[in-house]
């Protein structure tokens, strides 16, 4: 009964949303002003506005409730945010007016909506929704029309320019001796190109990406080099020989790129002859790698050029090839290790998580398993000795929101060894458990203290050999508790961690300042906090990239780390080294220089 009462109201508010957003522009087809000019028309099926599990049946399994293909709007009806994953994209939409481009887990504006697609619909999105674009939504035929017009170039000219100008007058009144003139001269070109867009319709395309193209060039220059900023890349070592590594390392090393975190264990394997491996029965080396120790290589030579090399390792995460096909896989020869929901405990077969590349987890709470990475950690500690340890998947596997009906059956963690603990502990096998249980609460810390006394046990190893731990993590708090069983602000108050490299899943400044803003709120002064940016992995463009810089420094963050070298391209390296991750070199002094913090 309160399931149907609480769909009931649910149901009431997006009626009462849908009333105010019909009197809105949106749901009125666009009608171009006087010499507005139409330069695209397009038009894609809407599969569901705000959904639910018992709405979307394809979605059911996914972040967000967005299933493959599928083209979602999302009011704020549906709550604060999309809470959608890093593989689709998405567009906010303010009045009839794309106002930003998002890329996921959007913050649903009060006064708006937001447009999510993956697959077929991502790609629509991506060639079609700009920012300034005008949108009609056909509520009865389920159909959206993006409108691309002359206003929406010069729209997207004056945002740029007015946030490079804001930007312009941050680092004036922060930063000693800032020099702005070649941000000035680029600000004044873009803005002769609007003038010139405004008089001339049939040309403002031009002239505005004009415009727009002078702007961006004024963002590469505006944020000022900081030499005590961490510049990280996330990067999977996919090149085979010697001289490849070199070349990486060379260009990143140009780049101003002065930390590397190397993927060493993904997927279940080593890119170094391991020992532990050997010993459990493994594979002693990922065969992509067997020609060398690829591991020591990096280290070598990343060293030589002055860049600090963390150990990028994926925890629970095994991969996603199917254990039953793989003899030499870990969950071949321990099918005992793997992690269970509490949906398909009595599975036959190990099962795998949808909603995270159909991929396999070990279960945290096993000893054997944490016995196990932690051998593996300690070899790569004491045989490489690091710069620093990067714990990835340092969680169980997402469920969906706790808002969801459905929600306990998708909670992992209902392994054998679990659920025998568990019900010695507390009397009761947790696969009895729901939500309304008073016992809920403790089955949940009873996992996460799974994870954090893991981290414990690491921190401890690291700090012992004089190396850093940081720890990959998820920065909405609450999302991470309740979907990752991830709780990451114990790590902080009992000094687990040096440092934070939250995930950022998106092209959104305001988005990304916002998760900022949570992880700061969450953590003591003494951890330290570098964000994660993926901008390059979900193509956003390189004043995307720069905002997000921006907003790290306008919270005092320790530095940044992109996701990944695979999509680091060179438009990216490009506006990257104009001034922010090298210093700018002062015309006819003939060397460079920098401007620091006041």
């Amino acid at each position: 009964m309160m399931r149907v009462f609480r769909h009931l109201l649910i149901f009431i508010a997006a009626l009462l949303f849908s009333a105010q957003v019909f009197a809105q522009n949106i749901f009125e087809p666009y009608a171009p002003q006087e010499n507005e000019v139409i330069f695209n028309q397009s038009t894609f099926k809407i599969d569901v506005i705000d959904p639910q599990a018992g709405t979307n049946i394809k979605g059911a399994n996914y972040p967000g409730l967005r299933g493959a293909n599928q083209l979602v709007i999302y009011t704020p009806a549906f709550g604060y945010r999309t809470n959608t994953n890093e593989f689709g994209t998405e567009a906010v939409i303010r009045g009839d007016t794309v106002t930003s481009l998002s890329g996921a887990d959007s913050l649903i504006p009060t006064d708006g909506i937001v447009i999510s697609g993956h697959g077929r619909a991502k790609k629509w999105i991506n060639e079609n929704v700009m920012l300034g674009a005008k949108i009609y939504i056909n509520a009865e035929n389920m159909t959206i029309t993006s409108y691309v017009t002359s206003d929406t170039f010069l729209y997207g000219a004056r945002e740029r320019i007015k946030e490079v100008r804001d930007m312009m007058s941050y680092y004036s009144s922060e930063t000693a001796n800032y020099n702005s003139r070649k941000t000035e001269q680029n600000l004044n070109r873009a803005q002769d190109y609007i003038h010139k867009a405004q008089r001339n319709g049939e040309n403002s395309q031009k002239f505005a990406t004009k415009a727009i193209d002078y702007a961006d060039l004024a963002m590469t220059t505006v944020i000022p080099y900081n030499p005590n900023e961490l510049k990280g890349v996330w990067i999977r070592p996919t090149y085979h020989t010697i001289d490849e590594i070199i070349d990486v390392l060379d260009r990143m090393a140009e780049s101003g790129i002065n930390n590397v975190f190397i993927e060493t264990y993904y997927h279940g394997q080593t890119i170094f002859p391991s020992k532990t491996m050997e010993e459990y029965g493994f594979i002693k080396q990922n065969p992509e790698y067997a020609d060398f120790d690829h591991l020591k290589v990096w280290m070598h030579e990343a060293h030589r050029r002055g860049i600090k090399v963390h150990i990028w390792f994926e925890s629970f995460y095994v991969g996603n090839k199917s254990p039953e096909s793989n003899p030499e896989y870990i969950l071949n020869k321990k099918p005992e290790w793997a992690n269970y929901q509490k949906r398909n405990v009595d599975s036959e077969t190990i099962p795998y998580s949808v909603s995270e590349h159909n991929g396999y987890f070990l279960d945290p709470a096993n000893p054997e398993v944490q016995e196990f990475l932690y051998k593996l950690i300690s070899e790569i500690i004491l045989r490489y000795r690091p710069d620093g340890i990067n714990l990835d998947y340092i969680r169980y596997p997402q469920s969906l929101a706790k808002s969801f009906s459905n929600y306990d059956m998708s909670n992992w963690g209902y392994t054998t060894w679990a659920r025998n603990e568990f019900q010695a502990q507390f009397g009761v096998d947790p696969i009895e458990l729901t939500t309304a249980d008073d016992l809920w609460t403790d089955w949940q810390k009873y996992r996460c203290n799974k994870i954090t006394d893991f981290v414990s046990k690491i921190s401890k190893l690291a700090r012992s050999n004089n190396i850093k731990i940081t720890a990959v993590i998820f920065p909405n708090r609450e999302m991470a508790l309740d979907t990752k069983l991830q709780d990451w602000r114990t790590w902080s108050y009992k000094n687990y961690v040096d440092g934070f490299t939250p995930l950022f899943l998106t092209c959104d400044d305001r988005t990304a300042m916002n998760l900022m803003a949570n992880v700061m709120r969450n953590k003591t002064s003494a951890t330290k906090l570098y964000g994660g940016l993926f901008v390059t992995f979900m193509n956003g463009s390189t004043a995307d990239l720069m905002k997000q810089i921006h907003a790290a420094r306008r919270f005092s963050l320790n530095g940044i780390i992109i996701f990944d070298y695979a999509h680091l391209g060179d438009s990216y390296i490009e506006a990257l080294t104009q001034s922010v991750f090298k210093p700018i070199k002062r015309e006819g002094s003939g060397r460079s220089d920098y401007y620091g913090r006041r």
